[in-house]
């Protein structure tokens, strides 16, 4: 549960990182890379449970096995369409320029593409040597107040 809630806001941090960066690049601003790393983030988290709500009620109504998974694939290119418009309105507002908030637009989703599979690798990794202290400790443990070989005193 914990590990969790940190690996979400490593990603959160992430990403706004990415937002940070690519606006600060682009208009030269930090406070303006700031506040689109704030805002941008923040506008998706506010929209996504509304999106979510919409394509759950629309899934709904299909029959099909097949159906269901076309309601599912169209609703993740419809919230990758709404993640590329948060990021244009956010990039528009922030330089003042349609054409940065176009690229932003295109860029900042390939961005986190990239970024965030490592960053889930790096949890990955990090999250297999914890259990593997966790496993050992476990064992120690129950060695330690006296259970036989198989039997397990502390899971």
């Amino acid at each position: 549960m914990v590990r969790a809630a940190a690996k979400t806001t490593s990603r959160i941090a992430t990403h706004m990182a990415i937002a940070f960066a690519l606006t600060w690049l682009m208009t030269g601003s930090i406070a303006l890379g700031g506040l689109a790393a704030l805002i941008e983030p923040v506008l998706n988290v506010a929209l996504l449970p509304l999106h979510e709500t919409a394509w759950h009620a629309l899934a709904g109504l299909a029959r099909t096995a097949r159906g269901r998974m076309l309601a599912l694939g169209l609703e993740k290119l419809s919230q990758t369409g709404l993640h590329i418009a948060v990021a244009f309105g956010v990039m528009a507002w922030a330089s003042g320029s349609l054409a940065f908030g176009g690229l932003a637009a295109l860029i900042e989703p390939v961005l986190n593409v990239i970024a965030l599979p490592f960053h889930d690798r790096l949890w990955d990794r990090f999250g297999k040597g914890g259990r593997k202290e966790i496993e050992q400790h476990n064992q120690n443990e129950n060695e330690r107040n006296g259970a036989y070989p198989g039997q397990t005193l502390v899971a």
